[in-house]
């Protein structure tokens, strides 16, 4: 229960890494407020977890626009009063090739992944009390570390976590927050289901030095130490958990 009496807000909480993120800080005492789009998947998630005897508040919020953002943290204060955590979970992936004439999925890439994280993360800040615990999260990704064909706006906007979060956590740290990044790599989630169908799966493994894909579990587990009283002297650091695939990038 090292996290008891904070308040957390994941987005992209309502599936995948977000939802094992958003179990296991409410496992350690947390309320947690989950956001998403699909409200769906906000609703389903937000029941497992009220069910289990958690506190949590399912919200639904598009990142990409300011006043929803305002309004979802609003929520959020007015229901638990303050801010502790905030864990930059929401992304959207896909191909950008240069030689396509159409912009249009750079351009959403890069509004989710950067300018959602700005938003939320600005409205986050003006939430978070002074010396009392603050954590920011941001989940990068190990292209945020090495360069994919074809993945040139998600390459660049994983990079771009990397740099946003270490001159984040010189900017705050007079204020006792803390700003750490996490880069996954193949990740058994549905966003990695078609690569990872049929012999998909062993032969992605084979890349991976440690011999296997990562479940969710294995990328909140770090992100509830990071977030916890043990690590208040870890700031601006990138947290590889992916099984070495960086090494090999």
């Amino acid at each position: 229960m090292m996290l008891k009496r904070k308040v957390a807000l994941v987005t992209g909480g309502g599936t995948g890494i977000g939802r094992a993120i958003a179990l296991k800080l409410a496992e350690n005492g947390a309320n947690v407020a989950i956001a998403s789009r699909n409200l769906s998947h906000l609703e389903q998630t937000g029941e497992e977890l009220r069910i289990l005897g958690y506190s949590v508040l399912p919200s639904q919020m598009d990142l990409r626009n300011k006043s929803d953002v305002e309004r979802a943290v609003g929520a959020i204060v007015a229901q638990w009063g303050a801010v502790h955590i905030l864990v930059n979970n929401a992304g959207r992936s896909g191909l950008s090739m240069m030689n396509d004439p159409d912009d249009a999925t750079w351009h959403d890439i890069i509004d989710t992944n950067l300018n959602g994280l700005y938003l939320v993360t600005k409205a986050v800040l003006e939430k978070i009390p002074d010396h009392d615990g603050g954590r920011i999260i941001n989940i990068s990704s190990v292209l945020g570390k090495f360069g994919v064909p074809g993945y040139t706006a998600y390459c660049a906007t994983k990079h771009g976590m990397i740099g946003f979060s270490r001159a984040l956590a010189l900017e705050v740290v007079h204020r006792g927050i803390t700003v750490n990044t996490i880069c996954p790599g193949w990740v058994d989630t549905e966003m990695c289901d078609i690569p990872l169908a049929g012999g998909g799966r062993a032969r992605i493994a084979a890349t991976i030095p440690v011999g296997r894909v990562a479940t969710p579990h294995d990328i909140a587990a770090p992100i509830v130490f990071l977030c916890s009283p043990e690590a208040r002297h870890i700031t601006g650091e990138i947290v590889n958990v992916n099984g070495g695939s960086v090494l090999c990038g």
